[in-house]
């Protein structure tokens, strides 16, 4: 298979392109570290681009046609965003899908304790991670925390200047001659994740003088020596005990209005602090935390946006719970794309159950996931013609799964022929490519519970190295040509199966 080095086909007008959209994609990456922050980004920008939110229009009993822009969000964490064509939706549409979830650390609901002066925040890793990574970095915190009364407090700390940020410690080199023996997997156990938060003891002194205490004439001097050094120990003891943690909780209540009890009903994420930033002395690439799957979710969505007079309605899904098996209310095996799209046609007037399952049957999708890049000082995990290449273009992957393609979608060949017409028209560049060897490991997407409606799927993203690790690194060029390879699916893909 011939493939393209991006970077040595595009002209100056798509080179200056192509910086501005990776700026854009950099400052969509700083806002939206968690799923809940990515909904707010996305949300405020679709709507200055003309869409409306689908149950206001519910309620207004509003009639749609084509042209009109709607979305929906589910629990703050996913959203299913519609441009309606001039095609029925019986006939299908086009789907692009992304998960806007990423590994990280949870907080969890008794969280704050003290040990030996220091206090913590108790964590659960979400999704796969190499727990190592994630010791002596600067690490921010990102929720919210509902209160009973329903109010919600917002929390980012770490991300400016001037916040502090946190870290989780880790055993200087000098100690570690059990620990270097290890295996990986376990040099960092899931209950060793505890944030560091704080180390200064609240006290206030008392204004009352001590009362001299009157000798003993039955001890001698030394005794009474003893005596008082327990005296002296005890109060500084009295002082100090778990006033570490009243320390910081004095703190969140001052700054948040938070008590300890709050993080029962809180949803706090433990990131990496920082920005995304260009990566290389050319600034070829991006690094950054969450680009797995952000780097594919944010050029469906510029996609959608950037698409007019659609003949089949053009559709985007971004998902939340996807590191964890799609499971859940905000997971794709969740029923609310479903009934959102049950409601889209009901305001056109062309809802029966029946015609629902024809449009989910009669539609194409790209689930929009990133592969693995090919990383030459890890050359031996990867069957090298059969793996992506960073800087290449977006990756098309027929199957994912693992071994003998256990929990894949498999894409059919006549649906890969058609994609590869609608593309080669455009002049768009793609490869193909495995997640790794075949006995090595392997992944899912999405992609096989849309399958599951009968549906063209096919798993399609942008190629990264360092996938799950605190940073990951991706190609702007791979990013951009994604975003022009959506644009011609949500334009020319027609393939139906009834």
């Amino acid at each position: 298979m011939k493939r393209t080095n991006m970077w040595t086909k595009y002209n100056a007008k798509q080179l200056k392109e192509l910086e501005a959209f990776a700026d854009n994609y950099k400052t969509f990456l700083d806002n939206a570290k968690t799923e809940r922050e990515a909904i707010d980004s996305i949300v405020n920008e679709i709507e200055q681009a003309g869409y409306r939110e689908l149950n206001t229009l519910i309620g207004k009993n509003t009639k749609l046609k084509k042209g009109d822009k709607v979305y929906s969000v589910w629990m703050n964490k996913s959203i299913a965003m519609f441009q309606i064509g001039s095609d029925p939706l019986e006939t299908g549409m086009n789907i692009l899908g992304a998960h806007i979830d990423s590994p990280r650390m949870d907080v969890k609901q008794n969280p704050l304790y003290e040990d030996t002066n220091i206090a913590y925040l108790d964590t659960h890793y979400y999704g796969g991670i190499k727990k190592y990574l994630y010791v002596t970095i600067p690490l921010s915190i990102h929720g919210v925390v509902v209160k009973k009364d329903g109010t919600t407090v917002q929390l980012n700390v770490g991300e400016d200047e001037d916040d502090p940020v946190f870290f989780i410690s880790d055993l200087l080199i000098h100690l570690s001659g059990d620990l270097m023996s290890k295996k990986a997997a376990t040099v960092v156990e899931g209950e060793a994740l505890d944030l560091v938060v704080g180390n200064r003891p609240f006290v206030i002194e008392s204004d009352e003088k001590k009362k001299a205490e009157k000798k003993n004439t039955k001890l001698t001097d030394g005794q009474q020596y003893a005596v008082a050094y327990e005296k002296e120990e005890k109060e500084e003891s009295g002082k100090v005990s778990g006033a570490v943690k009243r320390g910081i909780l004095g703190i969140l209540y001052d700054l948040y209005g938070i008590e300890e009890d709050d993080f029962l009903s809180a949803e706090l994420e433990i990131v990496p602090a920082g920005k995304a930033r260009d990566a290389g002395f050319d600034r070829s690439m991006i690094l950054a935390y969450g680009q797995d799957d952000r780097v594919c979710a944010y050029p469906s969505m510029e996609a959608l946006l950037g698409v007019k007079n659609l003949k089949r309605t053009g559709c985007c899904i971004l998902v939340d719970k996807e590191e964890i098996g799609s499971v859940g209310a905000t997971g794709m095996e969740s029923k609310f794309f479903e009934n959102a799209v049950a409601e889209l046609m009901n305001l056109c007037g062309d809802y029966s159950e029946l015609k629902l399952r024809r449009c989910l049957a009669n539609s194409c999708m790209l689930s929009s996931d990133v592969n693995a890049a090919f990383d030459p000082m890890y050359a031996g995990q990867f069957e090298k013609k059969n793996a992506s290449l960073l800087g290449y273009g977006p990756v098309f992957s027929k199957f994912t799964g693992s071994r003998g393609k256990s929990g894949s979608n498999d894409a059919n060949a006549e649906y890969i022929a058609h994609l590869r017409s609608i593309f080669e028209e455009d002049g768009v560049d793609f490869q193909m490519a495995e997640l790794g060897k075949v006995d090595v490991g392997g992944g899912g997407t999405i992609a096989y519970i849309l399958a599951l409606y009968g549906m063209n799927v096919i798993d399609a993203g942008v190629a990264v190295l360092n996938m799950h690790a605190p940073y990951e690194a991706t190609s702007k060029a791979d990013i951009y040509e994604a975003l022009r390879l959506y644009k011609t699916f949500l334009n020319k893909a027609g393939m139906t199966n009834m």
